[in-house]
C-alpha cells in the first residue's frame, strides 16, 4: 500500500513538472511580452485593448499583426493550458483575461520568461501540442 502511494505521489510530480514545462514553453512562443503578463496580474486586458496597445504588450516581431483575432487565439491557448483565465463580472465572462494561479507560478519561476526566445524545438513542441489539443 506504502509503496502504491509513493507511486501515485511520484506520477502527480511528473504530471505537475509536465504542465509547468508547457506552460512555459507556450509563454516563451507566444507573441506577449513580460509588460502584458505584469498588466495582467494587475487588472485584466482585452484583445482589443491589446491590439490597441501592441507596442507596449506584444514582441517586437509581431506588432505588424493586423488583427486581434491572433491575440484571441493566443488568449484561448494560454486559456486551455491553464495559464490564464477569463474575467468575470456581475454578467458573467468578459473578453478581458488574466492570469491563473498556474500562471503566477511559471512568471514567479522565471519573471523574464516572456521576454526569452523560445529554441526551434521549443516552438514546434508548442505547435504540434496546440494542433493536437486543438482537433
Amino acid at each position: 500500500m506504502k509503496l502504491k502511494q509513493v507511486s501515485t505521489k511520484h506520477q502527480m510530480n511528473l504530471i505537475d513538472k509536465n504542465i509547468i514545462k508547457r506552460s512555459a514553453r507556450a509563454i516563451k512562443c507566444l507573441t506577449f511580452n513580460s509588460n502584458f503578463y505584469n498588466q495582467i496580474q494587475l487588472s485584466g486586458l482585452s484583445a482589443e485593448k491589446v491590439f490597441e496597445m501592441r507596442e507596449l504588450y506584444l514582441t517586437n516581431s509581431l506588432i505588424n499583426i493586423q488583427n486581434s483575432k491572433v491575440i484571441e487565439d493566443n488568449f484561448l491557448w494560454l486559456i486551455k493550458i491553464g495559464v490564464l483565465r477569463r474575467e468575470v463580472d456581475g454578467q458573467g465572462l468578459t473578453s478581458k483575461v488574466r492570469l491563473t494561479p498556474l500562471g503566477r507560478k511559471v512568471l514567479q519561476g522565471n519573471p523574464n520568461l516572456a521576454n526569452q526566445r523560445a529554441s526551434f524545438i521549443e516552438s514546434f513542441n508548442n505547435w504540434f501540442f496546440r494542433k493536437l489539443l486543438l482537433i
